[in-house]
């Protein structure tokens, strides 16, 4: 088992020394300490956390703010809301969307515990792969209305993304929808890719964030270092906006990639939105077209339809 390094977040030197303590005692684990929301931050932004357990009442705000700082980074980390603070004192109203592990932390034998919830929740995690969203199973039932047989959108999409390749100077342009397991491309202009594991997606990342993904070089990115798949198709950068439907659901990406390092300009992440917007758009217009014709065949049908010889 590899070792696992975990983010002790709380005010207090001697709570924080007995937590690390109870987490090191099987040798398979390294705690790093931070004091505030603030420092929490930095060792988020740092990489290489695979569990945070935070104390509530910090100096700078709460353990809910520490937890919101992990979804904006790293969404999948597990993140232990341990204190002792009762849940009736726990504001959640500003923060719906974080979700956290709660464990009282004037329980007998609290510590312990703490350390097995580390350790079954930096399992379940890592059983799984690669991150998913908070309401993976909305997302999967809204994806349903956009990717079905009969939505072919091949010809604009080609357009859209092989005028992307030319105005950004890249060598991949590209629209992908995101299924339970796969990447799905709708189209490629620049490389004839199909398909791509969740694994290997870089989109897989894209679609947990409200706004656009940029990664300016790969190998030095703690997430895709290491993935072979990604120098196979030659990604060294990536530019992502998630492609989100008009109830919110997010359920694929419009993305731009290249074979060397390279950054983007504010101007040019501006472009990139507003080809996203154009693609969902082109998707949400074909929704609406699949529908209409549903519900047209259905009155033929039935003999209600328009024409039809229904009362």
């Amino acid at each position: 088992m590899r070792e696992l390094t975990v983010l002790c977040v709380g005010p207090d030197e001697d709570e924080r020394a007995a937590t690390r303590e109870a987490l090191v005692s099987d040798g398979a684990v390294t705690v790093t300490e931070a004091r505030s929301v603030a420092e929490a931050g930095d060792a988020l932004d740092a990489g290489g956390v695979d569990c945070v357990v935070t104390a509530y009442d910090l100096p700078d705000g709460t353990g809910l703010d520490v937890a919101a700082r992990v979804r904006e980074t790293t969404p999948d980390t597990p993140c232990i809301l341990f204190t002792d603070a009762a849940p009736g004192r726990i504001d959640t109203a500003d923060r719906e969307d974080v979700v956290v592990e709660y464990l009282p932390r004037d329980m007998p034998g609290a510590r312990e515990a703490l350390a097995r919830m580390v350790g079954n929740l930096v399992d379940q995690r890592t059983q799984v792969g690669y991150p998913l969203p908070t309401r993976e199973d909305e997302r999967l039932a809204a994806l349903e209305q956009y990717d079905r047989p009969g939505m072919d959108a091949a010809d604009a999409f080609d357009r859209l993304t092989t005028l992307a390749r030319e105005y950004f100077d890249v060598d991949v342009a590209f629209v992908g929808l995101i299924d339970a397991h796969e990447e799905r491309f709708l189209a490629c202009a620049g490389a004839d890719w199909e398909t791509l594991t969740r694994e290997d997606s870089m989109c897989t990342h894209t679609i947990l964030r409200d706004d656009l993904m940029i990664v300016e070089d790969t190998h030095e990115d703690d997430r895709f270092a290491d993935n072979d798949r990604l120098d196979d198709l030659g990604i060294r950068a990536y530019a992502g906006v998630p492609l989100e439907t008009p109830r919110g659901a997010t359920i694929g990406a419009f993305c731009l990639t290249h074979d060397e390092p390279r950054s983007f300009s504010e101007a040019e992440l501006a472009d990139l939105r507003r080809f996203a917007a154009e693609a969902m758009d082109q998707l949400e217009l074909r929704r609406q077209l699949n529908e209409c014709e549903a519900e047209r065949d259905a009155g033929e049908a039935t003999g209600t339809g328009d024409g039809g010889d229904g009362p």
